[in-house]
């Protein structure tokens, strides 16, 4: 594996348009005979501007910054989280402008995505009690969610019964197509919308017809995130019926502000998600909410990533950010937003699904799920069924478009692979060829892992056993039937929960010694808020309307973590970031509803730490966590020395000047609440290195007593922590302690489980838990 991260290294250095130069902090950009323009991101030193200048953007529109030739054609200027400035430019002035004396970097405008009711009580809050009572609870945090938008006539965002915005609140309410302010209220307090990079990239000719030009939601992923982390309650929602009760969000008193960064069909551009990082900030911004990541599936280095920098700009000035860790699971290496400073959030079930079965003519049943709410198959009638991929190769075993015979299919119901094109589009295929229905089959990729998708036509999903049964079936039966049969929603599901099979997964990728993520929460099947523009489906030819709906991913599972920090924000407000994330993780649950240990979705085997990160979020416990493992800006620099960035580079993320010890400090150090390590190769004998952590105290009782207990799972591994006992006073707050992990290649084969634990500290009353993870990378040869 060591050669796998010296590879994507220097795959990162050649295939970015523009690479940093490690000791300089500077990019090159090559020079380039096109003259197409591009946009880049420019990070300035904010210290080199001259005086004569009153501030930063007339000096970056004037001819000393600029030089000779025309002025820069600024899209946005940052000074906020972020120093500095974007424009469209060709190639050769770029490369100009990175030698100016003021610019530490320069990187090209990136395209990223989107990641895409029950849910708050089962993160442990309950209706009137606690952190849900009828008290004020949360309304004195604002969280801005950066996202597509929000739908602000929507009944979750009420301001009924809410007090005065608090006074701190710096932002604005943006007019647009569709948006005049005074549709922002007491609830959502905010509004605005980032589309210069969309623009420069293509955008400009915005069809109105199917995008709004404002802070309106067009797509629902804005609107559905936002209320799941603050909606209001709203009384006898569902999605067609399917899940129906009281919608409500993490935190349904806290204020929201939402910040348009990604754009219906395009998604979104770095050089706006870093517009929406400045202004939430500068507008009082306590908690971010983002759900977006990578879209082409490798993760830039830290200086290279405008959500590792943004992020890091507003932790360093108290704003909590919550990040989702993509849905490319269950592959190792897949989970994105891997700073130490954001809190990465996986996926998880509920108890609740909506089971779908599949009856066969030979008269077996097949589990499967499904959100069709249309006219069912008529009873005790079975239609002819076939998989086109038998035949017709790849395109028609996924349902692609233009992909299926007509003549082969109508009347039928169809069986088709998941992947290439969306769920719910192969849907629209199979109407469109006169399928009767569809059954949507996962592959090895996908397993068992199941979502709900609200189907166009009669139609479900299936795992991979099912799928792999049903195509046996069809291959076999000289005429092949088969209907599908809707059962509602069914609540009290065990196990759960268990870690959805696209969840993101360990090890981290760019610094192994961060375990992320850091936790999971509710991401499968969840209800919430939907916009009015389009269908469930999301797709332009669905003309239903829905007032919710239900998504999947870890877009849905990064606002419940969102909304959680809003209560714990507004419970504890002398907190920093670093201590909310501290206290969902050290808290997090391990064992299901059965109580047995959560799952891993895509195995039906034991989850573990590179899995889910601490466990699952517990938010009731997360209230009082007894002890915090805190961070700050110097502990963050001293990560950043332990890579190897130098002092210009770690200026690029951490927008002050920086200097690193002569003696490079170790990574594993960071005062994480995970413990992550990493092994080059077994062979020879064990292994051992030590860490260090402090923890504070922060229970109600200033003079306690911490024990510590050690589990390990699977061989090969032994941890051993001194000392094993931390007493705190009224004066000692702080206790440090040190952890030596000893591995062998015990019981593990070069593919075979790698053994982790876990380190709880107990007084008796609180249990302070980190979670061990070992990575084992072969030495690069």
């Amino acid at each position: 594996m060591a050669s796998f991260f010296s590879h994507l290294s220097l795959l990162l250095l050649l295939t970015l348009t523009l690479a940093m130069a490690e000791e300089e902090g500077k990019s090159t950009i090559a020079a380039a005979s096109s003259e197409k323009r591009k946009t880049y991101i420019f990070r300035v030193d904010q210290r080199s501007k001259p005086s004569i200048f009153p501030t930063h953007s007339h000096w970056y529109a004037s001819p000393a910054f600029a030089g000779r030739g025309d002025p820069l054609p600024l899209l946005h200027v940052y000074d906020t989280v972020f120093h500095g400035f974007s424009a469209s430019l060709q190639p050769d002035r770029a490369a100009e402008l990175a030698r100016h004396r003021g610019v530490l970097a320069v990187f090209e405008d990136r395209h990223r995505r989107l990641h895409t009711t029950r849910s708050p009580q089962f993160l442990g809050l309950r209706t009137r009690l606690g952190l849900w009572s009828d008290s004020d609870y949360g309304s004195d945090v604002i969280v801005g969610v950066l996202d597509t938008g929000v739908w602000p006539e929507h009944r979750s965002f009420s301001d009924r019964n809410l007090g005065p915005v608090p006074s701190r609140w710096r932002g604005a309410c943006e007019t647009g197509p569709g948006f005049p302010a005074s549709l922002c209220n007491r609830k959502l307090i905010g509004a605005r919308s980032f589309s210069k990079g969309y623009d420069s990239n293509g955008g400009a000719g915005m069809n109105g017809t199917i995008e709004f030009r404002s802070p309106r939601d067009a797509d629902g992923h804005g609107t559905h995130t936002a209320s799941t982390a603050a909606g209001r309650h709203a009384f006898r929602a569902s999605m067609a019926g399917y899940a129906a009760g009281i919608a409500k969000g993490v935190a349904p008193k806290a204020r929201i502000a939402a910040y348009k960064v990604c754009w219906k069909g395009a998604g979104c551009f770095d050089s706006d998600i870093l517009a929406g990082f400045d202004r939430a900030v500068a507008d009082g911004v306590d908690i971010i909410s983002i759900q977006i990541g990578s879209g082409d599936g490798v993760a830039a280095p830290y200086y290279l990533d405008p959500i590792a920098i943004g992020s890091y700009g507003a932790v360093s000035k108290g704003v909590f950010v919550s990040s989702s860790a993509g849905n490319d699971g269950p592959t190792p290496l897949s989970v994105t937003n891997l700073a130490p400073w954001l809190t990465t959030v996986g996926a998880s079930t509920i108890d609740r699904t909506f089971p779908a079965e599949v009856v066969l003519g030979d008269g077996r049943s097949l589990a499967g799920v499904s959100l069709y709410s249309g006219k069912p198959f008529a009873a005790g009638v079975m239609l002819p069924l076939v998989y086109p991929g038998k035949s017709g190769g790849l395109s028609a075993s996924l349902c692609m478009e233009n992909s299926l015979d007509p003549k082969l299919l109508r009347g039928k119901i169809v069986i088709c692979d998941r992947g290439s094109s969306p769920r719910v589009a192969k849907g629209v295929v199979v109407m469109e060829a006169g399928g009767a229905g569809m059954i949507l089959a996962n592959g090895i990729s996908n397993r068992e892992g199941l979502v709900g998708d609200a189907h166009v036509l009669p139609a479900c999903a299936v795992g991979s056993d099912e799928g792999d049964a049903l195509k046996a079936y069809v291959s076999s039966a000289a005429n092949p039937t088969a209907t599908i049969n809707f059962k509602g929603t069914v609540v009290g599901v065990k196990p759960a929960p268990v870690v959805a099979s696209f969840s993101g997964r360990g090890p981290n990728g760019l610094s192994p010694e961060i375990l992320k993520p850091d936790l999971i929460a509710p991401g499968v099947n969840i209800l919430a808020a939907w916009t009015d523009a389009v269908g469930p489906t999301g797709l332009d030819s669905d003309g239903r309307k829905t007032e919710f709906n239900i998504l999947s991913g870890t877009s849905m599972s990064s606002p419940h973590v969102s909304g959680a920090a809003a209560l714990l924000k507004s419970a504890h407000p002398a907190w920093s970031p670093a201590a909310i994330r501290s206290a969902m993780m050290t808290t997090a649950t391990l064992v299901d509803n059965r109580l047995q240990p959560v799952t891993d979705e895509s195995t039906g085997g034991a989850a573990t730490p590179l899995d889910f990160g601490a466990g699952h979020l517990n938010l009731d416990r997360a209230m009082d966590p007894g002890l915090v493992y805190d961070l700050g800006d110097k502990d963050y620099v001293a990560f950043l020395c332990a890579l190897g960035y130098g002092p210009n580079v770690i200026q690029v993320i951490t927008h002050a000047p920086a200097s690193c010890p002569a003696k490079r400090p170790a990574a594993e150090n960071l005062n994480y609440p995970s413990i992550s390590l990493v092994f080059d190769g077994m062979a020879g004998g064990a292994r051992s290195k030590t860490v260090v952590r402090t923890v504070t105290n922060v229970g109600a009782k200033a003079e306690a007593v911490y024990k510590a207990k050690v589990e390990v799972v699977g061989k090969g591994l032994t941890v051993k922590v001194r000392p094993g006992k931390l007493g705190f006073t009224a004066v000692v707050k702080k206790r440090s302690y040190a952890v030596t992990v000893t591995a062998t290649g015990e019981g593990n084969g070069a593919d075979g489980p790698v053994p982790y634990g876990y380190l709880t500290w107990s007084d008796g009353t609180h249990e302070v838990r980190s979670p061990i993870a070992v990575t084992r990378i072969q030495p690069s040869r």
